[in-house]
């Protein structure tokens, strides 16, 4: 039964049933290709009503992890999960969710003076010190993501004291207590940079996957303003909504 194998939440059956299906697709339960089995065979198997599971098939099918329809038995049509955006903030976090092995070259840390647009995205004064980092991300080896960091003195400063190769930023700054408590996310598209075309062996004016993150802490202040550019054919960004809860966010690797 569904209810043996997730926590009760106060969220839909049909959503926690997304997610568990979701689940077992990414532990290799149900493979890339393989056809799921019948929905009387879901719903004997979780106790639930057959509207329940095709509202949890449709939610896959939408974000592309399952494909068929109109009746066809759905397949696994990606077999790499997602993640919840309450856990976006780490990309570390996220690729050991994968079960992929998170890589991190440094390739800057260095204190400056904020410039004017960068100051009024982080409510400071144009030359107020901000801590700046640069490292290369990726997934198993394969360059996936070039990280821009930019902190606030108080944050930023231990980081002079912390190996930026050794893993998650995020992990590390809220170990030693930083209220890292809200983050806000844009996503869009730019086209690559000198900088990143050097850092991900790319062309000048290739597309990039751009996430834009501002992080707050509980009383409303910016801490963090990152710009992290992804190679669009490695990972890209779902959003889920619907009439009852507000939008999710989900990001997916594309990696094989």
């Amino acid at each position: 039964m569904l209810k043996d194998v997730l926590p009760i939440t106060d969220e839909p059956m049909h959503q926690r049933l997304s997610i568990f299906f979701r689940e077992r697709i990414t532990t290799g339960d149900w493979k890339e290709g393989q056809s799921l089995p019948s929905e009387a065979e879901l719903c004997a198997e979780h106790g639930v009503s057959r509207g329940t599971v095709r509202q949890a098939l449709a939610t896959l099918r939408r974000e592309g992890t399952l494909m068929g329809g109109q009746g066809k038995p759905p397949l696994v049509a990606h077999a790499v999960p997602s993640q919840p955006f309450a856990s976006f903030m780490s990309f570390t976090e996220w690729a050991h969710s994968l079960g992929k092995e998170p890589g991190q070259k440094t390739l800057e840390i260095a204190r400056r003076g904020a410039e004017a647009e960068l100051a009024g995205r982080m409510g400071l004064q144009p030359g107020d010190s901000v801590v700046q980092i640069l490292r290369l991300r990726s997934l198993d080896g394969v360059p996936t993501m070039l990280e821009r960091g930019s902190f606030v003195p108080e944050v930023g400063n231990p980081l002079f004291n912390f190996d930026l190769d050794s893993g998650s930023i995020f992990g590390h700054l809220t170990s030693l207590g930083m209220d890292l408590a809200r983050g806000r996310h844009t996503i869009d598209a730019v086209s690559a940079d000198a900088l990143d075309a050097s850092a991900l062996g790319i062309e000048i004016g290739t597309a990039l996957l751009r996430e834009q993150r501002l992080t707050y802490d509980q009383d409303g202040r910016v801490l963090e303003c990152s710009d992290d550019r992804y190679l669009p054919h490695l990972a890209n960004f779902v959003i889920e909504n619907t009439r009852q809860t507000r939008a999710a966010m989900i990001r997916i690797p594309l990696v094989a």
